[in-house]
């Protein structure tokens, strides 16, 4: 019963996540998602697009769209450094690149993750995590990939 609640959440059991920085707070994706991380180049503004869309890469010969991640879930920005990176993702079809302000290490999440709706009160802000696990008395928010990437029309 456990590992289906699990699942749900979309985690499982001994699931490992890339692990990154978003201002002071840890937040993981599933390692499955990951597609590379890079250092942080040039990003060719698209006029009219959302205001998290920062923009285009080229990407091995392939445009890939980057994301602010910090401005899709409403955090203040903070100015790039060394350390930020573009953790290029993909849910089905669709490919992105999120910048974060640095990605610190791959872990392994083992046990049921915290139920976020009953932590945040179902807010809407909610819909973009999928809970929070917990390493070594470290909490790390999963975020909901299908959510950030998915909708991506603004809202």
């Amino acid at each position: 019963m456990a590992n289906e609640e699990n699942k749900k959440n979309g985690m499982d059991e001994g699931m490992q996540v890339v692990a990154f920085k978003l201002r002071d707070e840890e937040y993981g994706v599933s390692i499955l998602n990951v597609q590379e991380i890079r250092n942080l180049t040039d990003i060719t503004r698209v006029p009219f697009a959302a205001d998290f869309i920062k923009g285009v890469i080229n990407l091995r010969g392939s445009v890939l769209p980057v994301i602010d991640l910090k401005q899709r879930l409403g955090l203040a920005e903070t100015p790039y450094t060394e350390n930020t990176r573009i953790v290029t993702v993909n849910i089905d079809d669709l490919h992105v690149g999120m910048l974060v302000d640095a990605v610190t290490e791959v872990l392994t999440i083992d046990g049921k993750p915290i139920d976020t709706k009953k932590a945040i009160n179902d807010r809407s802000g909610s819909r973009f995590l999928s809970g929070i696990g917990n390493v070594d008395g470290r909490l790390i928010i999963m975020l909901n990939l299908e959510e950030i990437i998915g909708n991506t029309d603004g809202k």
